[in-house]
């Protein structure tokens, strides 16, 4: 049997519903702990628990203390694959911050829930087992860090929750999934294109998220000029393009070196710098903003986290996004 590390975090896959008030929490003991001895019959499983939070709670410094944990057992326990269970709000961005930080190629699956434990059709259990499923398969390896969630299999790049509270909310637009589960079967239909690594040891830079709309101004621009910021990634209109007021603001901001990252605001397709008037993408791309190559906001946004922890240099951040 393959040695198979599992890290467990919270989220939606370790609670259970209150039965008097209807709200759904964190259990003292994580179901999937109890029900792992079912499952054990596929792998030598190592078993950890390094936080139990629900997923709106971890931020990069959780992400962080993962990659140190399968950092220390790729080095020293001789694991073959990795499973991690986690909330489904920030799932998308813990499976792209180790995606884009761990150097190796064993299989690294990340799971969750959208109903709790208890709940009828509850689909907690069932996605950890088609994770371990996966992260013992010999096809997994080498494809960087997968998401499995409803018999699908996807890249940590590309997919995103795009819905609230259905099963099947992890897709990724544009590309669709690299492999499906069935009950027999775990079948591959495409190789991901995997990004170069950013080895940190540090995360020390912040970084912000904001979103364009209509009849936008300068007022935010100007506000993160004053907040010591050290990048701003914006989620544009349409193909990469801000209303004009925005250029003001954006300039402060260029003028202290803050790196400024583009991505649309729309779920398909990429930002062109195409339109030549006051706030296209022509403008912005000649001012020194850099465009994203397909990237949805939140990733954009570890991705250049990331970034400044390994350089400063803007020509060497745009060429990551490219």
């Amino acid at each position: 049997m393959k040695k198979i590390l599992v890290l467990h975090t919270g989220g939606t896959i370790s609670m259970a519903e209150d039965a008097k008030s209807g709200a759904v929490l964190p259990s003292e003991q994580n179901p999937l702990i109890e029900k792992t001895k079912e499952i054990n019959h596929l792998a030598d499983l190592i078993i950890e628990a390094p936080f139990n939070l629900p997923s709106p709670h971890i931020s990069p410094k959780e992400m962080f203390q993962l990659k140190t944990r399968i950092d220390y057992h790729i080095a020293n326990s001789s694991i073959e694959g990795v499973v991690i269970t986690h909330g489904t709000d920030t799932l998308e961005e813990t499976a792209y911050f180790l995606d884009l930080t761990i150097q190796t190629d064993i299989p690294i699956v990340i799971t969750g829930a959208m109903r709790s434990s208890n709940e009828i059709g509850a689909d907690g259990l069932y996605n950890f087992l088609t994770a371990l499923r996966t992260a013992i398969h010999d096809h997994a390896k080498g494809k960087g860090v997968l998401v499995v969630l409803n018999d699908e299999i996807h890249a940590a790049n590309n997919v995103t929750k795009t819905h609230t509270s259905n099963v099947s909310t992890f897709q990724s637009p544009q590309y669709g999934p690299i492999g499906i589960i069935t009950k027999k079967e775990i079948l591959f239909h495409h190789h991901p294109q995997l990004e170069k690594k950013l080895p940190i040891h540090t995360l020390n830079h912040r970084v912000e998220l904001i979103k364009a709309y209509a009849g936008m101004d300068s007022m935010l621009f100007q506000a993160l000029s004053h907040a010591n910021i050290d990048g701003l990634v914006i989620e544009a209109l349409g193909q990469g393009n801000l209303p004009p007021a925005c250029i003001p603001g954006l300039m402060q901001l260029l003028q202290k070196n803050v790196p400024i990252v583009l991505v649309s605001r729309c779920f398909n397709g990429i930002v062109e710098d195409v339109y030549a008037y006051d706030g296209g993408g022509a403008q912005l791309k000649k001012m020194g903003i850099i465009f994203s190559n397909g990237l949805n906001g939140q990733k954009a946004r570890i991705k250049l986290q990331l970034a400044l922890e390994t350089t400063k240099d803007l020509s060497i951040i745009n060429e990551l996004f490219q």
